[in-house]
């Protein structure tokens, strides 16, 4: 007589806990949804880290009686204090939406510009759309093909630039001059365009504005705005050179970094800036401004170099893709995953972040030194040299615990 098979009894217990589980989760929503909302009438933050370090930490009291280490009991919490965070930002929509602006998104058909679309959605703002791309669509409220289409740049709280790196300069120029009401900039594409086909007219009179809209614009490097920037500080309008530091697959429900490269008294710009990124997981870092694109040499131009050098190299190897990817180690797999979502990017964008920064060959040159120091350390099996070298290069990181 056959033992009858224990797993499908098994599964099926699972399977019912799995349903309680489910049931406990939308309960356990429903009450996040209930708190998001007392928050968003009270203008709180969602994120209230002592409170999300009391959960992980009751999490972690609990593994050892589950079976499991604290860091499978961690990332499943983490993972529902996320999903609360959420909720609780979503609910809050509407009355955010009371308090929200209208913003302009020039650049709004591209990945950045959908990105922020949804971003500032979610902060309660109304985004309007700015794109040549929208040039051969039919017609349709909140979008514009070009700025002279926009018919008054004063009803809008900001305008957010984001537009491909190479022509930030320009974009930036010509919402400066539209905001002056000076028409198209000097030298801008438009003013060349306007010009060819006879259509120049003199600058209107400057009129009464109710009020000035934010320009903001998020190059990855700021030094090709300089001119315009100074340009616009002479005239008072005001711009803020912002940098977000991923890209537009990044999740809204992560820890957003954006780099503010300070023009002004320190603070001042924050303050300009904190209506437009009110988001339970905004973390803005102020720098100065002459500092940005030095950090962002090491930050931004070194990180994707070595992922270019690691792939080019693997390319000059010989050794098969199939054969590196049977073998590969813990090390070698981080790596390739690293580098090839690098490599997947966008190629005119990452020419540009080394070509336009001031400070590559600085970048560049630490990079051929320290190769050129570690291979003689190799070549003159210098253990002690190679493992202060080693030592020194860990000097460079902070622990994240």
């Amino acid at each position: 007589m056959s033992v009858p098979d224990p797993l499908p009894a098994l599964r099926d217990a699972i399977a019912n806990l799995d349903r309680a589980l489910l049931e406990l989760l939308r309960r356990r929503m429903e009450i996040a949804a209930e708190v998001g909302r007392v928050k968003a009438a009270r203008a709180a933050p969602i994120v209230v880290r002592d409170v999300e370090h009391q959960v992980l930490e009751r999490a972690r009291q609990h593994a050892e009686s589950c079976g499991v280490s604290e860091e499978v009991l961690e990332a499943v919490f983490r993972a529902i204090i996320r999903g609360s965070v959420e909720r609780q930002h979503r609910v809050g929509l509407a009355l955010r939406a009371r308090r929200g602006e209208r913003v302009l998104i020039a650049g709004g058909a591209g990945a950045m510009g959908s990105w922020f679309r949804s971003f500032l959605d979610l902060a309660g703002h109304r985004c309007d759309l700015l794109d040549p791309a929208f040039g051969g669509l039919a017609p349709e409220p909140g979008r514009f093909a070009s700025l002279d289409a926009v018919p008054e740049l004063d009803a809008y709280a900001a305008v957010v630039v984001a537009v491909p790196l190479a022509r930030t300069a320009e974009a930036v120029a010509e919402v400066v001059a539209r905001s002056l009401d000076t028409g198209p900039a000097p030298g801008s594409a438009a003013a060349l365009r306007a010009r060819a086909s006879g259509r120049t007219r003199p600058a209107p009179a400057r009129r009464p504005r109710r009020r000035q809209p934010l320009i903001v614009e998020i190059s990855s490097i700021k030094a090709p705005l300089e001119p315009v920037l100074a340009r616009a500080r002479r005239d008072g309008v005001p711009v803020i050179a912002l940098h977000p530091m991923f890209g537009p697959g990044k999740s809204l429900y992560e820890p957003l970094t954006f780099v503010l490269a300070a023009q002004r008294a320190p603070g001042r710009e924050r303050r300009q800036l904190a209506p437009f990124l009110s988001h339970p997981y905004t973390r803005l870092v102020e720098v100065p401004f002459p500092h940005h694109d030095r950090l962002m040499g090491w930050l931004l131009g070194l990180a994707h170099l070595v992922n270019l050098l690691f792939g080019a190299a693997l390319g000059r190897s010989g050794v098969a893709p199939a054969e590196l990817r049977e073998c590969a180690s813990t090390t070698f797999l981080r790596q390739a995953a690293t580098a090839r979502s690098v490599l997947g990017e966008d190629a005119d964008l990452y020419l540009d972040i080394q070509r336009l920064n001031p400070f590559r060959s600085e970048v560049y040159g630490a990079t051929r030194e320290a190769l050129a120091h570690l291979e003689g350390l190799v070549e003159a099996n210098d253990r002690s040299g190679w493992e202060e070298a080693l030592a020194a290069a860990r000097g460079a990181f902070l622990d994240d615990t």
